[in-house]
């Protein structure tokens, strides 16, 4: 049986993944450049540039004191080329490579990943990248930037010999770095010497390093395209074992690949045939940490993530420290095969969407779990502990978890509209021996209010009639797995002698329509009621 929250679980996570392709999170702190030698004296130059020459870099600041970062900050964006009407073709055709940025000054996102993007400008000069970084005001040049493919903002392209790449990276510092080596033809880094490693380690979180002997063969072959394929791990390579061992201190073999992650479960081994496919799988299924914490930067890996079953953890800063070694144990037991997500109640832009799934309010730590595979959700309804958590995870991995769908408390009163929740759809609705013409509708619909006036004059006009019943239900609060609706209002009969096969009713059905509907599926056995009934109608229309 196909689930119906399918459909709309795979909207509710295209929805938050396209918000999260260019969400770049405000309150994540900026490097601080201030002890970046290197950046500093780039700077001044510069400045000293800008100045005419008139001061050197050694002279920059000199007086004053050391620059400020925000200073520092002003500068860097300053090394990325501004682009107008009257150059930015011409900029793009006569360069090889130039990684353009596509912004909006009103546009918070665009403000937010401007300092990363400058930050990667100078990083990649000190590299000795032949790639010129730009940016475009895109509202103030609005022609240059739709000839140029610019769309939205923030918008990155990368442009080789004239021809547009679609920017497909993080929006971090080190991902838009990454991302960029990559397309230009440096997918490794190569680390000859023990200090080169110790150096790469230091400005590196998460990396996979392969150790090969002669840089030749098959195997090494299909680790560079890997590396060339993977858009966001940097991949570094030796063919000195103590350099390797630097990074990675269980090498073995003559062949080696591992992948390095900050975080407890920090090395990871890969134990397949070298082959692309196999390598990518490897690196795909092991990037993540044992819990992964939700942000505003990861969201978008980690709603696309290959690995289809989650567990998300909902809880305060403070509750999630004292679980964390218990998440991290069971985590540990299901690795590339659940993934588990840590989300903080106060981060309501990720919270909330995901509890509003589940008609849940933020009152204490809440598990849940999803399979992407079917679409299906599931709800832990008892305190969490290891045993439970594992229990969760059994059932999620084999699927035998009851999916969970939400619904209000139940009613204490009937009306003359019966009021039906998630909880009484089976009684009220599928095994009443009424006919039952059910009302869906959602509180934001436009049209609903209308239909529900409508309905419920049906209801006091048909009142007496032995077998049928009029109802409704709000399908914000309450699913059931055989209501299948995503059109508001929805006029639905089931009738007494099949409810497997609801007559649904257009919602433009005024109440003479609904009133005619009634007396051809309607059979009374008081037939007095009935002949009543439509005399009031007649009476009325």
């Amino acid at each position: 049986m196909t689930n119906p929250n399918s459909k709309t679980l795979a909207l509710f996570l295209l929805l938050l993944f396209s918000q999260s392709l260019f969400l770049v999170s405000a309150s994540s702190r900026i490097p601080d450049l201030d002890d970046d030698d290197d950046l500093a004296e780039l700077l001044a130059i510069d400045e000293a540039e800008e100045n005419g020459g008139e001061r050197g870099a050694a002279g920059a600041g000199a007086g004053q004191g050391r620059p400020s970062e925000a200073d520092l900050l002003s500068r860097a964006q300053r090394i990325v080329r501004e682009l107008g009407s009257d150059n930015a073709r011409r900029v793009v055709e006569e360069n090889e490579l130039v990684l353009l940025l596509g912004y909006a000054p009103w546009c918070p996102r665009s403000a937010e990943l401007m300092p990363r993007f400058a930050e990667a400008a100078v990083e990649l000069g000190e590299m000795g990248s032949s790639v010129l970084v730009a940016k475009l005001d895109a509202e103030r040049y609005a022609k240059a930037a739709s000839a140029l493919g610019i769309k939205g903002f923030p918008t990155i392209l990368l442009f080789v010999n004239g021809t547009k790449l679609i920017y497909s990276g993080g929006f971090t510092k080190d991902e838009i770095i990454i991302w960029t080596r990559k397309k230009t033809g440096s997918p490794v880094i190569r680390l000859s010497s023990k200090d080169s490693a110790e150096e790469f380690l230091q400005k590196h979180h998460i990396f996979a390093i392969g150790l090969f002997e002669n840089y030749e063969g098959p195997e090494y072959e299909e680790f560079v395209k890997a590396a060339t394929t993977n858009n966001e791990i940097q991949f570094a390579e030796t063919n000195d074992r103590s350099t390797a061992a630097v990074l990675f201190p269980d090498v073995y073999g003559k062949s080696f690949l591992g992948l390095v992650k900050r975080e407890p479960e920090m090395f990871e081994n890969f134990e397949g045939t070298f082959k692309e496919e196999e390598i990518l799988h490897f690196v795909e299924y092991n990037k993540f940490p044992l819990v992964t914490v939700l942000t505003d930067l990861n969201s978008a890996k980690v709603y696309s993530s290959p690995i289809k079953l989650q567990v998300y953890i909902f809880a305060e800063a403070d509750d999630f420290k004292n679980l964390q070694s218990l998440l991290q144990e069971v985590a540990r037991k299901y690795k590339t095969k659940i993934m588990f997500v840590y989300v903080d109640f106060t981060e309501e832009n990720h919270a909330k969407p995901f509890l509003t799934l589940f008609g849940l309010e933020p009152e204490k730590t809440i598990v849940t779990a999803f399979d992407n595979r079917i679409g299906s959700k599931h709800l832990m309804e008892s305190d969490l502990t290891q045993s439970k958590l594992e229990e969760l995870c059994s059932g999620l991995l084999h699927g035998t978890l009851t999916p969970y769908f939400k619904s209000e408390p139940l009613p204490s009163e009937m009306g003359g509209v019966e009021k039906v929740v998630g909880k009484t759809f089976d009684a009220s609705v599928l095994d009443s021996p009424d006919n039952v013409l059910l009302e869906v509708y959602t509180p934001w619909c436009i049209d609903c209010e209308a239909t529900s006036k409508q309905v419920e004059k049906l209801a006091k006009h048909f009142k007496g009639v032995d077998n049928l019943k009029i109802a409704r239900i709000d399908a914000s609060l309450n699913e059931h797995p055989k209501l299948q609706v995503t059109n508001y209002p929805t006029l639905l009969f089931y009738p007494a002698g099949d409810k497997s096969k609801p007559i649904k009713l257009s919602k433009k059905s005024s109440l003479k329509d609904m009133v005619g509907f009634v007396k051809e599926h309607v059979r009374s056995k008081d037939a007095e009621v009935v002949s009543d009934v439509e005399q009031e109608q007649k009476d009325e229309l």
